[in-house]
């Protein structure tokens, strides 16, 4: 089960049930079962917060991710900072959509095990959210 909530921004309008199938099927794809995730979108200022308040960390992220996986269970929460994506996106020159769900993709592999320190770490990373963005997000998106 996958939810989805906006907290203090305006709720964006998204293919929910589409990312849902897409969360699942990488799960799957992952040897994972995908069992509760909340995605929570939010402002910077909230992300902020969050990242001070949880990590000691002093700076805007596009994106924290929350894991309480059990063995090959996942559950957790991703919190996305849509201001975030959407300046990444602009830095990128990339869609928005484009952008928001390689973020999504980024969370959820760290659900399942993925790590993002170490260039070998983050270059596997890339790679992983490559390959589901190219299965599942078309490049009109």
């Amino acid at each position: 089960m996958v939810d989805y909530s906006f907290v203090d921004i305006e709720p964006l309008e998204l293919d929910f049930e589409a990312l849902s199938q897409w969360f699942s099927s990488l799960c799957i794809d992952e040897y994972k079962v995908l069992e509760e995730i909340n995605v929570v979108f939010c402002s910077d200022e909230y992300l902020l917060s969050m990242n001070i308040e949880h990590l000691d960390h002093d700076y805007y992220t596009d994106i924290i991710t929350f894991d309480y996986c059990i063995d090959n269970q996942v559950f957790g929460d991703l919190f996305i900072s849509l201001d975030r994506v959407k300046d990444n996106s602009l830095s990128n020159k990339v869609l928005f959509l484009n952008e928001l769900y390689r973020v999504c993709f980024h969370g959820l592999l760290h659900l399942c095990g993925y790590l993002d320190k170490s260039p070998d770490d983050i270059t596997l990373m890339r790679s992983k959210e490559d390959h589901y963005l190219s299965l599942y997000v078309s490049r009109e998106t």
